[in-house]
């Protein structure tokens, strides 16, 4: 299975200034069979340490000298380390905080070693105020669930996955092509982007086999909770985990998640959450100016999941619902603004963590919200998420005529491509490519 990350990690082993490289993201993304992939595609060996597996080998880095990590580490395993040759890749590097401390002797002493280390709970360390981070010393990425374009290369649609690629904002796609592509959204939506169940559904066909181990892995995330933290109590990690698929798009109170225990319990609970991948929150920003973080109000938030395939089956939804409705009418808006907020967190950079925001205007003659803000070059861009024949985007137009460095909006919905002077109107499956697609508005406008 393809993954786009893996031209990032290609750049990444050629650079001539590299850093160890720390690869993050949520349990069952596939970080460990890419970097594998990747050491066997790229190197003459890959050499795979890992310390959830093999506690003992965190004995190798009781020493912080890279040249005696590497002499212990080749009598253990039984197989050579060389620099530009080998990849050594520190699987669940979290368990061993002295691995992840001893990356930045690797880039001053041995930095021809390519050294790449990945961990689904490595949040928590990095997180925790003991620890002491190599900072500049240490390059990260983020690993997400598969997009739709690479769900499309999985399913080997590489035509279609090209076509979507050079597409132009002015060009007319042909009525039969667009209801493929939106059939296959629909797939999406039942599906997710999880490896695993991409997988089955490649073998087997089933959605219900899918369904099955999409039930797994919630119930496995369930069952790592004992990992995630000495002080929170399970019962509030599992009553935010369980409602949290039903509150996607809505703002974040915490009397809906729980009225009975106190906010600040919970919020330490829902970081919990989030560091672990699986809660993705989207705060209100002014967009005054970038960054948009510059202007965050954190008592504003609304909630995403880790993947739309996990929200469905956490919500019961109908397979035949999915299959039916219009897109953006299912569960009340929630699984269309689920694909689209985690699409654009798949346009992003490889190297960014989550950067998701919206902006509201409480007003009561005139409020407001638009769904999602993106950055394309210096440029601020609104994104709505309409339906065709009722999205009347009068909070699109609202931003538009406030902030002026704005110069047009996005409409996503199930209409095709098109484009006027104040709005670019996308269909979900050109999503991923609507950086290229604002440009191209750009240009059209001067």
């Amino acid at each position: 299975m393809k993954r786009a990350i893996e031209k990032d990690l290609l750049n990444w082993k050629n650079h001539p200034r590299r850093m160890p490289l720390l690869l993050r993201g949520a349990r069952q993304v596939g970080k460990s069979y890419v970097v594998e992939k990747f050491g066997k595609e790229h190197f003459e060996n890959c050499v795979t340490i890992n310390f959830e597996l093999n506690p003992e080998y965190k004995n190798c880095f009781n020493t912080l000298n890279p040249i005696n990590i590497i002499n212990a580490l080749e009598l253990v395993t039984g197989e050579p380390i060389q620099p530009e040759k080998t990849l050594l890749f520190l699987d669940e590097i979290q368990e061993c905080p002295q691995a992840i401390m001893a990356l930045r002797y690797f880039k001053e002493k041995m930095a021809s070693l390519h050294v790449i280390g990945a961990g689904s709970l490595l949040e928590f360390v990095l997180n925790d105020t003991d620890f002491k981070m190599p900072v500049g010393r240490v390059q990260f990425m983020y690993l997400r669930p598969l997009s739709f374009g690479e769900f499309l290369e999985a399913k080997e649609l590489i035509k279609l996955k090209n076509y979507l690629d050079s597409v132009h904002l002015t060009d007319s796609i042909e009525e039969v092509v667009h209801q493929k592509l939106l059939s296959l959204i629909r797939e999406y939506f039942a599906l997710g982007g999880m490896p695993a169940v991409i997988a089955e559904y490649i073998a087997s066909k089933s959605l219900l086999h899918c369904q099955e181990i999409q039930s797994a892995i919630l119930a496995s995330y369930r069952q790592d909770f004992g990992k995630y933290a000495r002080r929170t109590p399970h019962e509030h990690l599992q009553t935010i985990f369980s409602k949290a698929p039903g509150l996607i798009g809505q703002w974040l109170k915490y009397t809906s998640l729980d009225p009975e225990t106190a906010p600040a319990t919970l919020k330490k609970a829902l970081k919990k959450l989030c560091d672990a991948g699986l809660i993705i929150l989207v705060y209100a920003t002014s967009a005054s100016g970038l960054p948009f973080i510059s202007h965050m109000n954190e008592k504003k938030c609304k909630f995403l999941f880790l993947d739309i395939g996990l929200v469905k089956r956490a919500c019961n939804l109908d397979l035949p619902l999915l299959f039916n409705e219009d897109l953006i009418l299912i569960n009340d808006g929630a699984l269309a603004e689920q694909f689209v907020g985690q699409e654009l967190m798949a346009c992003m950079g490889k190297e960014e963590a989550n950067g998701l925001f919206f902006w509201t205007r409480e007003a009561k003659s005139s409020s407001a919200e638009v769904d999602y803000l993106v950055a394309v070059d210096s440029n601020i861009v609104p994104i709505e998420v309409k339906a065709g024949a009722v999205g009347s985007l009068r909070s699109l137009r609202i931003f538009l005529n406030e902030k002026k460095q704005s110069p047009f909006g996005v409409r996503i919905s199930e209409l095709p491509l098109s484009f006027t002077k104040e709005v670019i109107t996308l269909p979900f499956y050109l999503i991923e490519q609507l950086p290229r697609m604002v440009k191209a508005a750009y240009t059209l406008n001067k």
